[in-house]
């Protein structure tokens, strides 16, 4: 990270970000080339790991792409403002953001679906859900175990 006196260092502090933020953005590569996706999630933190939970269509080109290779680049970032300056250059932009690696594992077993599928609900509305197996059957659900992730933040 270039800019060291924005790092977030803290643990919560990152995982106060990851709260605030409700789109993560998956980019990854395939065979046409790179591939960004902006996309809903949940997560869960414990012992030390990262887990974030996605849902999507079964089929289509991001499936194929994670199928093919399972390594990927994610984003976060949210509490945007403007700081206005005097002149052009001293305008910036207030930010927090949490950049991460890690790997897609398809989640298959209907049990682990449906936690998944309850965090990213829970993450999203702040409400818990319940989950049939019907629901879970007609959804594909991944998750990315983030094996590296840092936070940034302009206030």
């Amino acid at each position: 990270m270039r800019r060291k006196d924005r790092e977030v260092k803290d643990l919560q502090e990152i995982l106060n970000i990851i709260d605030a933020c409700k789109v993560c953005r998956i980019a990854m590569q395939d065979k046409e080339g790179l591939y960004i996706v902006p996309m809903n999630f949940g997560y869960i933190y414990t012992e030390g790991c990262l887990q974030l939970y996605f849902h999507s269509a079964k089929e289509g080109r991001k499936i194929e792409a994670f199928k093919a290779n399972s390594d990927i680049c994610f984003e976060m970032d949210c509490e945007h403002r403007l700081i206005e300056g005097d002149k052009a250059c001293d305008y910036s932009y207030a930010y927090k953001s949490i950049i991460g690696y890690g790997k897609v594992v398809f989640i298959d077993e209907p049990e682990e679906k449906k936690l998944a599928l309850s965090a990213l609900m829970k993450h999203q509305t702040g409400k818990d859900f319940k989950f049939t197996d019907n629901m879970t059957d007609s959804v594909c659900v991944f998750k990315i175990v983030a094996r590296d992730f840092s936070g940034k933040a302009r206030y």
